[in-house]
């Protein structure tokens, strides 16, 4: 419980209100675009020195996806507010992540194994995570905000292509791990029988 990545964790998790305070309440967009820089490269330690220390555990794979869905939310909330980013991308992300709390609620209840985040889940949210704070510097009138701007929604789309990709990968998973839990009680029922 006590670990380096779960206190990585737990700083990254401390991250959302700060930052949520500086981009809202004092419009301070460089120090917020720092606070989720240093948000995604703890997403990206607490993960390495989790494997590295022999110190994976169950609260750090259950806290990480949950902290960086936070943080998405947070940033998206922040963006909209600052006219910064479409409903539409917000509608798409939520209704992806709605449609994965879903499938993540049913595994539960039938007492199958959660999903697995993986590589490409991973490269979504890095994607996201890259644009969102350069949405956020696109704010600024120079020619640093047009390149930002550039860049955020090549990173943004790229990023819900492999965010909506990885979700139908997922379900797939699911789908098979329902079918083949499945199988295998008929075989139990059977020999049974």
């Amino acid at each position: 419980m006590l670990t380096i990545p779960n206190l990585l964790t737990f700083i990254r998790f401390l991250g959302i209100p700060l930052f949520i305070y500086l981009a809202l309440s004092r419009k301070a967009d460089g120090w917020a675009v720092i606070v989720l820089a240093i948000g995604g490269a703890t997403d990206y330690f607490d993960g390495k020195l989790a494997r590295l220390l022999n110190q994976a555990s169950r609260l750090g794979e259950l806290a990480d996806p949950t902290i960086d869905r936070l943080y998405i939310g947070a940033t998206l909330i922040v963006l909209y507010l600052r006219e910064a980013i479409p409903f539409w991308l917000i509608a798409t992300l939520v209704l992806r992540d709605l449609v994965m709390l879903i499938v993540a609620a049913v595994l539960a209840a039938k007492k199958l194994p959660p999903l697995t985040v993986t590589y490409l889940g991973k490269a979504a949210t890095f994607n996201l995570l890259y644009a969102l704070p350069l949405f956020l510097l696109a704010l600024s009138d120079s020619w640093l905000g047009t390149v930002a701007f550039i860049c955020g929604w090549a990173f943004a789309l790229w990023g819900m292509v492999l965010y909506i990709g990885t979700a139908v990968g997922y379900l797939r998973t699911a789908y098979r791990s329902e079918e083949h839990t499945s199988e295998l009680q008929s075989r139990v029922d059977i020999s049974y029988a």
